[in-house]
């Protein structure tokens, strides 16, 4: 009897059968891949990229605890050796590259010149991991961090003997209280931006960025911020020590910076309003090159504020050690270098006076005054063509602040704002800047920014399930280091945080875009330190910013100088091929860094991927088995 497993017509149902499996799973296979790569979305751009990521090491993705004090991710694996970074001397728990003194003092004193950046060359750069100082603790969450900051985190108690009475800082027990005093503002910084108000429309949304010169420990920005409003404070590494260092670990921008010889790293037309409250800046010396300098960073309509010396000067001339003929020349020089800047002094009492720049140049009737020659006034560095790739200090050079005014961008009648009217706030965030509506930002139309923020959008939502707090308090400090048109921070725009935007200075000039949106910002670039303490930020981002630097400065400088801003459980977001971003995890690898390779919103086959990392926490003292040498 013929089995019935062997029968004539089971050998023709049977390739008919393994046709239809092999059928079924091919398109299984298919609906699958469609899924993932987001119902469709991006589907061409996943094929053409097919053939590149085929080889990849991807980790897959995964919501990721970033919640502080050691909840550590995986630990990425590498088959290649890593070198692993030693610990840097105690000595320089607190170091700043390009703002060191020992260096600084080869520089003259005139102008301020060795307050400015000079950052040391290729051979001189430390390479090694800037620990936290021991006992060193996770700051206090905004609000509160605004008020407190602990003792260990900044150990210095120099201000609170020199500022005792100006109520700056005052040490309890294991923490520093900051009571919201200052110099000039002794009752507390509400009450005098209470007093600003009053001729200032601080309140009313169109009052949003501002620029605080010789910030002290920044209550002004502090108190700003709940207001709504931004401010860039900036302040020298000095005497004063730790100022700037005090700020930001309270919470508030700030950066290491000084009115010096050298323009202001910010776009022309940057600021609602500008003030300086005892900074004593020598406003009426260099021919008024310094008021020039802020009448450039002023946008048109916007308010200058001057406290301190040498108003009031018949109170106080006994006190600062001056005469009456000395303040009061001082005084009239200032007013005269206003009214040639075409600035109208709106209030005067006491200690405090408040000019107005002119919304435009027409009604400014200027005599024999020296108008800057250049053409773009956002140009604050050069780059120079032919230098040697990696050598920053070759084909970096700063501009030099002159002693000219700034022009105003052309108008057709009196009553139109020179370089375009803005919205008040927050409507300003995602209106059209008029720098992108007049055509000034080459290569970027109305149609891309709208993209670009739709795109920001879907980025930030992604950002947030994969960082389950980014959006929080636990993340108040941040910084976008090539931040573009500025859409990763209008996405994420929120009163529980702030957002510094870097742009670049090899990169497209977008800075004023970004100012224009209500954001604030600073050119950098980053083959050189960036000014400001280690253990200042909670998260950096970063779109594309190491394929831009490919070949311009090496990934492992500007990955340690990530490290040294970073706090300890910091975060990291980076947005950028995957071939880079497998350069970049091998050094990260080195630096005690958990991180993640996680796919793109759109699927696994989009080349374009996210890493993600969190720096672990380490103090001077702690046993560094994992960094023992470099491999």
């Amino acid at each position: 009897m013929a089995s019935k497993y062997h029968g004539p017509h089971n050998r023709t149902r049977r390739p008919i059968s393994i046709l239809i499996v092999i059928g079924l799973c091919c398109f299984c296979y298919l609906v699958g891949v469609w899924q993932k790569s987001g119902s469709g979305k991006g589907d061409k751009l996943a094929l053409q990229v097919t053939a590149q990521t085929a080889d990849c090491n991807i980790f897959p993705p995964t919501t990721l605890d970033f919640e502080s004090h050691h909840n550590y991710v995986e630990t990425v694996e590498t088959s290649a050796r890593t070198k692993r970074f030693k610990s840097c001397e105690t000595k320089y728990t607190d170091y700043t590259p390009c703002h060191e003194q020992d260096r600084a003092m080869r520089f003259p004193r005139e102008n301020m010149v060795y307050r400015e950046r000079h950052c040391p060359p290729d051979d001189e750069k430390l390479r090694c991991l800037i620990l936290a100082p021991k006992g060193y603790t996770t700051p206090f969450p905004w609000p509160k961090s605004r008020d407190y900051a602990y003792y260990a985190n900044v150990p210095y108690k120099h201000l609170t003997v020199e500022k005792a009475v100006q109520n700056w800082v005052q040490f309890q027990g294991n923490v520093f209280k900051f009571p919201g005093g200052g110099t000039m503002f002794p009752r507390g910084a509400d009450a005098y931006i209470d007093e600003l108000a009053s001729v200032i429309p601080i309140g009313s949304g169109m009052i949003r960025t501002a620029l605080d010169t010789g910030c002290g420990v920044a209550s002004w920005g502090a108190y700003l911020l709940k207001r709504n409003i931004l401010a860039m404070s900036f302040a020298p590494k000095d005497n004063h020590e730790a100022q700037v260092q005090f700020a930001l670990e309270r919470g508030v921008p700030a950066v290491i910076g000084v009115l010096g010889s050298i323009r202001l790293p910010y776009p022309s037309r940057a600021f609602d309003m500008s003030h300086c409250s005892r900074c004593l800046i020598p406003w009426a010396s260099n021919e008024g090159m310094y008021m020039m300098e802020v009448d450039r960073v002023l946008r048109p309509g916007g308010y200058w504020i001057l406290s301190g010396p040498p108003l009031n000067w018949k109170t106080y001339h006994k006190v600062w050690n001056r005469t009456k003929e000395n303040c009061r020349a001082e005084q009239k020089r200032i007013e005269e270098y206003a009214e040639l800047l075409c600035w109208e002094k709106k209030y005067e009492k006491g200690d405090v006076a408040i000019w107005r720049k002119n919304i435009n140049g027409k009604s400014c009737r200027r005599t024999s005054a020296n108008t800057c020659q250049t053409k773009d006034a956002d140009n604050v560095c050069n780059i120079l063509t032919g230098a040697p790739i990696r050598d920053n200090a070759a084909h970096i050079k700063y501009k030099k602040m002159e002693a000219c005014i700034t022009p105003y961008p052309d108008v057709k009648n009196s009553d139109e704002v020179a370089g375009g009217e803005l919205k008040k706030f927050p409507a300003r965030l995602f209106a059209v800047p008029p720098r992108i509506s007049n055509e000034m930002v080459p290569g970027v139309t109305v149609e891309s920014y709208q993209e670009d923020n739709k795109l920001w959008k879907k980025h930030v939502a992604s950002y947030k399930r994969a960082v389950s707090l980014l959006g929080t308090t636990r993340y108040h400090n941040i910084m976008d280091m090539n931040a573009g048109l500025g859409g990763f921070a209008a996405a994420l725009d929120s009163p529980k945080l702030w957002v510094m935007n870097v742009v670049p200075t090899i990169a497209d000039n977008t800075l004023g875009v970004v100012y224009e949106r209500g954001l604030i910002g600073i050119y950098h670039d980053w083959c050189e330190g960036f000014s400001t303490y280690p253990r200042t930020y909670d998260l950096l981002h970063a779109n594309r910013l190491f394929t831009l630097y490919e070949d311009k400065c090496d990934f492992e400088d500007i990955l340690l100088e990530m490290d040294r801003v970073l706090r300890p459980e910091g975060a990291v977001i980076l947005r950028d091929g995957v071939e880079v971003l497998n350069k970049v995890r091998k050094i990260a690898a080195g630096l005690r860094w958990e991180t993640k390779l996680i796919d793109h919103e759109d699927g696994p086959l989009v080349a374009e991927k996210i890493f993600i990392a969190v720096k672990q926490y380490f103090v001077e003292g702690d046993e560094d088995q994992n960094t023992p040498t470099d491999e």
